[in-house]
């Protein structure tokens, strides 16, 4: 094992497999066609206006392919990451690249962008053979990271580089942590495994790349302010926290049936992590729940109809929304979630974008937000948007 990666605890019980299992006692369901004439009219609205206030699209030109977009706006500059692929119009981590790109927010004409990692590169002494997600945290006043799935070797791993704000200068790469209880190891398919394994924690199927959703919200832990998100690879799906971004804590996974499968949006509201995640691409639903931290218990789900895409919360004027992809990748949802009673929950707006419009992430961009998303896997674009005009 090369000095940048760890050899992977040996636990002595393997982690049990947890099967995927159908929700049969779901507090509610929420359908497409219990959108109101009303939500479909703010849909409309909303459509128009996220076509009008176009920001910039971000990709580097030769690129063919490009996906899953973070960003975040500092000091007037945007920041973005996404993957990339230079040789074909395929997503496909054998020919990715981990992206950075930034431009003024009132000229986007003068882009950079920086390339994190690139499958064929060396890291640890090993070949990168695969490069798949890519996020962006901010560490401190100077510091963000960019955080990113990489196949070193036969092994994934969760890997992280530091950029610097005041010299726009990229530090080197770092390995993230997964601690399960006591036990910690490299933030790796491995590792997750032995981690759980070690302490008696069963684990769905896991396969393909390890993921790390994008939007962190935070809380202060006896004196020290601790991030969630959540963590997914294949069918397993889990809430974790960090203080750094670099080692991450295991917190739970939904306790109650469930056919998850891929990425699970979070969002830490008064003690509650709100968690909406997609399941098996032949079921209608994906599932709203949340997680009580202090009472460690998940709630009963909801079932949103949902064509089983990538999703994200944001809190606006006091009150938490899920957008999300109800029909399919042109369109558009966004949820209000009666914190209260979430069974309660409604279908605000439900907007046909008139074209490929997907994986949106949601982000303030001052007093108002901002949409970045992926546009058929060629553009990464990023709009302004105006969430008070359909309230």
């Amino acid at each position: 094992m090369s000095q940048l990666f760890s050899t992977v605890f040996e636990a002595k019980n393997p982690c049990a497999d947890i099967p995927g299992v159908e929700i049969t006692d779901a507090v509610a369901i929420l359908r497409t066609a219990d959108a109101s004439e009303e939500a479909k009219r703010r849909g409309e609205a909303f459509a128009r206006e996220i076509n009008a206030r176009r920001v910039a699209d971000f990709e580097k030109e030769g690129d063919q392919m490009v996906h899953v977009s973070t960003f975040m706006v500092i000091d007037d500059i945007i920041y973005m990451t996404y993957y990339a692929n230079t040789e074909s119009a395929a997503e496909d981590p054998n020919h990715q690249t981990a992206r950075l790109a930034y431009c003024p927010i009132d000229a986007p004409d003068r882009m950079t962008v920086l390339d994190i990692q690139t499958v064929g590169d060396e890291c640890g002494g090993l070949r990168v053979n695969l490069v798949y997600d890519t996020i962006l945290a901010r560490r401190d006043a100077d510091t963000l990271y960019i955080l990113w799935t990489a196949k070193v070797g036969d092994t994934y791993y969760r890997l992280y580089r530091p950029f610097s704000l005041s010299s726009h200068t990229l530090g080197e790469v770092g390995v993230n942590r997964l601690r399960v209880g006591d036990t910690v190891n490299d933030f790796s398919t491995a590792g997750i495994l032995s981690g759980l394994g070690a302490n008696g924690i069963g684990c769905k199927r896991m396969y393909s790349d390890i993921g790390i959703m994008q939007k962190f919200t935070s809380r202060i832990e006896n004196g020290v302010r601790y991030y969630y998100t959540g963590a997914y690879s294949g069918d397993m799906n889990f809430l974790m926290k960090s203080a750094d971004f670099i080692t991450w804590e295991y917190v739970s996974q939904p306790d109650f049936p469930n056919w998850s499968k891929w990425e699970n949006a979070v969002y830490l509201l008064d003690d509650r992590c709100y968690y909406f995640v997609r399941q098996q691409d032949d079921t209608r639903y994906g599932f709203l729940t949340y997680y009580d931290l202090s009472s460690g218990k998940w709630a009963r789900p909801v079932l949103i109809e949902d064509c089983q895409s990538r999703s994200d919360f944001i809190l606006y004027h006091g009150e938490l929304y899920l957008f999300h992809a109800p029909i399919d990748r042109e369109h558009i949802g966004v949820v209000r979630i009666n914190t209260s009673d979430i069974g309660k929950s409604e279908i605000l707006l439900q907007a046909n974008m008139g074209g490929s419009c997907f994986y949106p992430f949601i982000q303030y961009m001052g007093e108002e937000l901002g949409m970045s998303y992926t546009v058929s896997r060629r553009h990464i674009r990023l709009a302004e948007l105006t969430l008070s005009a359909y309230l």
